[in-house]
């Protein structure tokens, strides 16, 4: 069984290291790596050039291109072309795994083959302070309303880009979520309750809550996963929820 990570960098200098080391340190061989930078301008092309024999020697599978393109999703679709492996997980290149990750999920991805997606819980850090753990047990009627389960550094079977397509790249935020809604109540997720990745908290979804709400309501309008006013309905109770959760963290970092 052969498992693809895929890392998509711009000008990620700063990070990019730390997130190789982590996934050298997971001492696993039967693994593909695919690196898919958008043609950096700083130093990111050199630390990968470095680290290719390191990859190498490790006996992993190393892969790397860059050239321009329009957004994570473009990128995570020219690695897909390049994938081999039976499961592919997608880590930015500012995320970290944690010690055993990937021995904790291909152990699931073996109790479990034919799921369609396989997922943990990340340590989210903003400032290099922890803030909290993000995921959750899968629950359809839960998903289906708002994505409350980790993408990054989880693995889709490969099986289910060959019968449902790869990222629609009209999205800039939310086309991992729109992926999974394609297979709809039949999805079948398995989650491992441990915390396996080390993210930062000021992505794009978190920091552009509007935009990622409205193409949450594009994605559930294309798949027909609810009615115009449920979704609308969808849109304003995340969005009301989102704040308020802001609001009490900053309320409770005020007052330690």
């Amino acid at each position: 069984m052969l498992l693809t990570l895929i890392t998509s960098a711009f000008n990620s200098e700063a990070s990019l290291s730390l997130t190789f080391d982590s996934v050298l340190k997971q001492q696993i061989s039967n693994l593909e790596y695919i690196v898919i930078d958008g043609a950096s301008k700083d130093d990111t092309l050199a630390i990968i050039e470095a680290h290719k024999t390191k990859f190498e020697e490790a006996n992993i599978s190393f892969k790397w291109k860059s050239e321009k393109d329009n957004g994570i999703y473009q990128a995570w679709n020219r690695g897909l072309e390049l994938a081999t492996g039976d499961y592919v997980a997608f880590v930015g290149s500012d995320d970290q795994l944690l010690k055993g990750a990937l021995k904790t999920m291909l152990s699931a991805i073996e109790n479990n083959p034919t799921a369609d997606f396989y997922c943990a819980k990340a340590a989210l850090y903003k400032g290099g302070t922890f803030q909290r753990n993000f995921g959750e047990a899968f629950s359809w009627s839960t998903f289906k309303k708002e994505m409350k389960i980790l993408h990054a550094g989880s693995f889709i079977n490969s099986n289910y880009f060959q019968e449902f397509g790869k990222f629609d790249e009209t999205y800039k935020i939310v086309g991992d979520y729109e992926l999974l809604m394609r297979k709809g109540e039949n999805l079948k997720v398995v989650f491992v309750d441990e915390t396996l990745i080390k993210m930062d908290a000021g992505g794009v979804s978190s920091t552009h809550i509007v935009e990622s709400l409205k193409e949450v309501k594009k994605a559930k309008i294309k798949n027909k996963i609810s009615s115009f006013w449920q979704t609308a309905f969808d849109f304003y109770l995340i969005y009301a929820k989102i704040k308020l959760s802001q609001v009490v963290r900053k309320l409770k970092a005020f007052h330690l």
